[in-house]
């Protein structure tokens, strides 16, 4: 029996998929994310979405893959800026991309396929943050000793990881003193001397 046709990962119907899907996901959870209503918000006919993709588990990767590679490139372009580290906690307290993150690794959870490739992704950027958090804390002249490299990047995404959660939930109790805490910790280990990246707004 021959293979059905898949459409080309660069058809035009294909991302707006892709980009239905994301924001069901990002406004409603996961579970809001079904074959008819990414087929519905794209504004696209239902049978549609398994021309492009055998079935939602090949949806979510598509989905999955997409937002981490574009990703891992703002990344590698913030931590090369005047104020890498400044620049790098920006990008963890995003709320869009931690709530993202969030529905991706619960959703993981129910499928394995998936689950193994957001462990793959984490992997890329966590290796990709140690490797330019060293650099810039030696460069910095802080002493491993005084701040490990492996907790400040592990602290950086567990905080942002958290308050974007609580965010989402709409309280933020305590969050202003621990963002403004942490950025002073900031300045201390990477002092003012280059353009500071402006502070993206946080939902509320």
């Amino acid at each position: 029996m021959a293979e059905r046709r898949i459409g080309s990962p660069e058809a035009k119907n294909r991302t707006a998929l892709l980009d239905a899907a994301e924001q069901l996901m990002l406004d409603e959870g996961y579970a809001a994310v079904t074959s008819r209503r990414v087929a519905s918000k794209a504004g696209l006919k239902a049978q549609l979405v398994h021309y492009y993709f055998r079935d939602m588990d090949e949806l979510f990767l598509a989905l999955f893959q997409r937002r981490a590679e574009e990703g891992l490139a703002q990344q590698q372009k913030l931590l090369e800026s005047p104020r890498p580290l400044h620049a790098l906690w920006e990008f963890s307290i995003d709320n869009t991309s931690a709530t993202f993150t969030m529905e991706m690794a619960a959703l993981s959870n129910h499928r394995k396929a998936l689950q193994a490739e957001v462990v793959r992704y984490s992997e890329l950027f966590r290796i990709a943050q140690l490797d330019a958090v060293t650099t810039i804390l030696e460069r910095n002249k802080v002493s491993p000793d005084a701040c490990p490299p492996a907790k400040l990047v592990v602290l950086m995404t567990a905080l942002g990881r958290i308050l974007g959660l609580e965010q989402n939930m709409k309280f933020s109790l305590a969050h202003q003193e621990t963002l403004e805490w942490f950025e002073r910790y900031l300045d201390k280990l990477e002092p003012p001397g280059g353009q500071r990246p402006a502070r993206r707004k946080r939902a509320t």
